[in-house]
């Protein structure tokens, strides 16, 4: 079989179900697992996320929306060459990776992705494995990432929950949604703006210091922990001086729904609880 995945998250699954070997194109954004890293990028973003700021990035993705403008070009060219039986996408967020609507007709199956809670990240992997025709390697990654949850979610019972905001984006800020406020929960914290199983939301920091977290946790979407420190740093001003605050690779742990949010939220238990 011949898999061209356009969504990191279901490039890290093809992984995990051990179909590497099967994949022969990628987006620009896919870089898990590292052997991934040399195949034929089919799919850029429109938004130059390396060179642009923060804010920079927000303004132009929000005027991309706006006008209708696909964020994500496809070279479709490569991708007839490609010749893929099984195209892996999304349409749970057109910002963060091409959608099914977007992929062009080159007589492969489409297979959409769109998990919003943590369960339904479990269901994923089982739903991308049977359609690659490993079923029951998907129960295993499936099960083996729900039981990592609940080993941390038993091991923070009984402890003192700190109140905790996770900024998806910091300039402005967004609270956090889909599956991260369940992670945030399962470490043994409170989220106390963000909303689970829904779109994460604009807020404002303002509004951030009157929902009085002990906990801000620096998490912006598709970046690592040194590019969201960089961001935090140029927004100091805006925080309390009493909140702890901590910055995560989201890119890898937070904002991709695959069975690496198993590792967030044993960094987050971390960062709660020493534990």
């Amino acid at each position: 079989m011949r898999i061209v995945s356009l969504l990191p998250s279901a490039t890290e699954m093809i992984g995990d179900l051990g179909l590497i070997d099967q994949l022969v194109g990628r987006s620009c954004e896919c870089n898990w697992p590292l052997s991934a890293a040399n195949l034929p990028i089919v799919s850029l973003s429109r938004v130059d996320s390396l060179a642009l700021s923060g804010p920079a990035i927000d303004a132009q993705v929000r005027a991309a929306v706006n006008n209708g403008e696909q964020l994500y070009a496809i070279d479709e060219n490569l991708l007839r060459e490609l010749a893929p039986d099984v195209i892996v996408t999304q349409d749970l967020c057109r910002v963060c990776a091409v959608s099914s609507e977007d992929v062009c007709d080159v007589g492969a199956r489409v297979i959409s992705l769109d998990p919003h809670t943590i369960s339904e990240v479990a269901e994923s992997v089982i739903t991308l494995a049977t359609a690659l025709g490993v079923t029951s390697r998907g129960q295993q990654v499936a099960e083996r990432m729900l039981s990592r949850v609940e080993i941390v979610r038993k091991s923070v019972t009984g402890k003192t929950r700190p109140r905790v905001f996770i900024a998806e984006w910091l300039d402005p800020p967004f609270a956090s949604g889909h599956w991260i406020p369940e992670m945030v929960e399962a470490a043994g914290g409170i989220e106390v703006l963000g909303k689970p199983g829904v779109p994460s939301l604009a807020t404002t920091w303002q509004a951030v210091r009157e929902a009085r977290p002990d906990i801000v946790v620096f998490a912006p979407c598709g970046f690592d922990e040194v590019r969201a420190a960089k961001e935090a740093s140029a927004l100091a001003h805006e925080f309390d001086p009493s909140w702890r605050t901590a910055c995560v690779n989201a890119d890898r742990f937070f904002a991709r729904p695959a069975p690496s949010i198993a590792d967030g939220v044993e960094q987050l238990a971390k960062i709660f609880h020493d534990i």
